[in-house]
């Protein structure tokens, strides 16, 4: 008998030798690690998020001035109201293919000619945009136009 129970005494050593895994500690460590780096990457994935919302906004101000020169340029003598609308009622805009981003809205100054226009675009982070006829797109709203 005391051969079997010294053996199994040796087998039992050789089994706590060879444990693997991992200590309490050394996972609150990793957990600590995890943290930290998730602290430090969720507010600049948030501001990239900001960033590509603001250049959608960009973007279609620039196709949105397109599509207003393409309509006085179909339409020299047509006017358009300072809410985008023409003498039909329709949208300048999307007569001439521009449909904005989800999200983005858009609105004309007071006065809207074919050399002269400001349209405002503010998107969902809230800043507000610009471009003009003979301009390229800028910060901020065009004189007297507000978007609620």
């Amino acid at each position: 008998m005391t051969r079997i129970a010294s053996a199994l005494r040796a087998r039992l050593e050789d089994v706590k030798k060879n444990e693997q895994g991992f200590t309490l500690i050394e996972l609150l460590v990793v957990v600590i690690i995890i943290g930290i780096l998730a602290a430090i990457a969720i507010p600049v994935f948030i501001g990239v998020q900001n960033n590509a919302k603001d250049a959608s906004v960009k973007s279609d101000l620039g196709n949105a001035k397109t599509a207003v020169v393409a309509y006085f340029t179909a339409n020299p003598t047509g006017t358009v109201a300072a809410d985008g609308t023409t003498k039909t009622g329709t949208s300048a805009l999307s007569d001439y293919g521009f449909t904005a981003t989800s999200g983005n809205q858009f609105n004309f100054g007071s006065s809207v000619t074919s050399t002269s226009f400001c349209i405002t675009g503010k998107g969902e982070t809230g800043n507000y945009f610009n471009v003009t006829a003979n301009g390229a797109v800028g910060d901020g709203a065009c004189t007297g136009v507000t978007i609620p």
